[in-house]
């Protein structure tokens, strides 16, 4: 049975932009890069929620 991701290809594409962000440069501010990247890659609010919980998670 296939697993289920809630999460669609533009959010991992979102997690993917920021992390070659950071390791570009370690210091820049998550909560930017986030807020770029929602827009950047057209997330919904559920998809916007889970990149914030992702970073603050992690």
């Amino acid at each position: 049975m296939p697993t289920i991701r809630p999460e669609g290809e533009r959010f991992r594409r979102a997690i993917r932009w920021i992390s070659e962000r950071l390791q570009e440069d370690p210091l820049q501010p998550k909560k930017s890069l986030i807020n770029e990247a929602i827009t950047n890659f057209d997330l919904n609010p559920v998809e916007s929620e889970n990149l914030y919980k992702f970073y603050r998670n992690g």
